[in-house]
């Protein structure tokens, strides 16, 4: 990737001309889980695409760092932080990746830290929240059912 130096009208956090959500790079780098001087250290050696906003502030396209999250296997590493109301315990912070759309269904993914989550909603739902590959989101997982499995190898518990 190529590092841009084009001017935006819309400032950071919002979109560009196109509807892209823009990033400063201190929220990339919170995204990605890494420091904001190696989100500026991608950007110069062409690692990330960046640009210049008007205000002259390097800012990342949504899709380019959806894109590098996807990659990477990363995402924020931060606390969530403040949301509607919810009974939903675990709650991951990330962007989405992917949103495969057809008349009824939408298959989202979301990449949070090292995982990908998948998460199956009708068109509509997913329409009204304006998900895109770019957009930050926190998917919630409220299961009865969790199963628990020992890694091949791992270490073993006491066995009184």
């Amino acid at each position: 990737m190529t590092t841009r130096s084009a001017g935006s009208s819309s400032p950071p956090g919002r979109g560009d001309s196109h509807g892209n959500r823009l990033y400063r790079v201190t929220e990339a780098a919170d995204v990605l889980g890494v420091s904001a001087d190696t989100v500026r250290r991608w950007a110069g050696s062409g690692k990330l695409d960046s640009r210049r906003d008007a205000s002259g502030r390097r800012v990342i396209e949504g899709t380019v760092l959806a894109e590098l999250a996807a990659q990477l296997g990363r995402g924020p590493t931060t606390e969530v932080g403040a949301t509607g109301g919810h009974s939903a315990r675990n709650r991951f912070p990330g962007i989405v990746t992917k949103v495969t759309r057809d008349l009824v269904m939408a298959q989202v993914e979301v990449q949070a830290g090292p995982y990908r989550l998948v998460s199956l909603m009708s068109r509509e739902a997913a329409d009204e929240l304006g998900l895109a590959p770019g957009v930050p989101a926190v998917a919630s997982v409220k299961a009865t059912n969790v199963t628990v499995e020992l890694p091949v190898g791992g270490q073993q518990g006491p066995t009184d």
